[in-house]
Parts: structure tokens; sequence; C-alpha cells
């Protein structure tokens, strides 16, 4: 799929509802999701034999843009049931769960934006731990262009990291402490792989 219609594929899904300040329910835009997955096509970290989990999934769009993509299958994990939503067949599944009860395994990649501890400290290291401690061969992890903290944690865990790709990132007025017109933020995309 080219990366254009795969953006305008990932534009088209159920908007993430962005009901918890808490959970720092953020979208990812298609644009931006379509560029991430097309450069994991790249670097041959996706292809048609590889089993994606996405942590912290939302509305699915980094999964099931894996899914688009050729991947063989998606887990999508996500504790608000309100952005579970009809997927892309059988080969992408739900999993209603917290990501302290993901057991990590079956997967070769592992995709997330997760929270990133704006709201509430460290909120990201669950998910960090969680994928750091589970049986994928990469992970890619969309995190704010300063959050230093990633690659340390990833090298005490045992895995390389690098910097792959960067943006800006829309934070839209959704919850009470944004102002009027929103903003936007500095984001890289992170790679590890096992060290």
């Amino acid at each position: 799929m080219r990366l254009r219609q795969l953006a305008m594929a990932l534009s088209q899904l159920p908007p993430h509802p962005q009901q918890s300040v808490e959970w720092e329910q953020y979208p990812t835009e298609g644009d931006f999701a379509a560029r991430w997955i097309a450069e994991m096509v790249q670097l041959g970290d996706l292809d048609d034999d590889t089993r994606v989990t996405d942590l912290g999934a939302g509305n699915g769009i980094l999964g099931i843009g894996c899914r688009l993509a050729g991947a063989a299958s998606v887990e999508l994990v996500e504790i608000d049931v309100s952005c579970i939503h009809e997927a892309y067949g059988d080969e992408v599944t739900w999993n209603n769960i917290d990501v302290h009860e993901w057991n990590g395994e079956n997967v070769d990649l592992v995709v997330m934006n997760p929270p990133w501890g704006v709201q509430k400290p460290r909120a990201d290291r669950p998910f960090l731990q969680a994928a750091f401690s589970s049986n994928a061969n990469v992970i890619h992890c969309l995190h704010h262009q300063r959050a230093a903290h990633v690659a340390a944690l990833a090298r005490d865990c045992g895995w390389k990291s690098e910097e792959i790709l960067t943006g800006r990132f829309n934070l839209p007025p959704t919850y009470e402490h944004h102002t009027a017109q929103g903003t936007t933020t500095e984001v890289s995309v992170w790679r590890f792989t096992r060290d």
C-alpha cells in the first residue's frame, strides 16, 4: 500500500474518544502514522510474517496501519473500552486489559505511543517495561523529543536505541488545561533492538 493510500485509510478510522486526561489520550495523526509505518517497512521490521502488538492502542491507528502494510497479525492492547471498534478482519484483535496484564508473548514487533508522564509522572514506564520484557525483536516508540530517559531505560534493559524519525505532534484543545487553539510539540520515534 502506498504512503498516501495508507495515510488516507488511517485518517478514516473512528476517532480516538480522548476522554481521559489521566491516561494522556492523544491521537496519532494518520499522516504521521503512515510515515512511521513506512519507516518500519523500510528498516525490515515489518513484513508479512510479523506479529505486531500495539500497546496503549487508542483507536488502533498504529496496529491497524501495520496490518494494512502487511503484518501477519496485530494485537491491540487498550484499557479504555470506549476506544474499541470493529477492526480489520480476524488478524486484528483487541485485548481490553491494562498494560501490566499483557504477557509479552507471540510478538515480533511492539509499537506504541504511550502516555508521556505529563499528567502523571512516570506514566510511560509500565509501557516501556512491558515492551522491554516482551519476546519482541524490535520495539518502536513515539515519545516527546526531550525524553532522554527512554534510551537510558532501554540500555538498562539490554536494548540498543536509535532515533529514526522526528516531527511535530498536534495536541488539540481537548482537556480543560489546554488553550483554545491547542498546540504542537516536537516528537521522536525511537527504534529499539536487542543488544
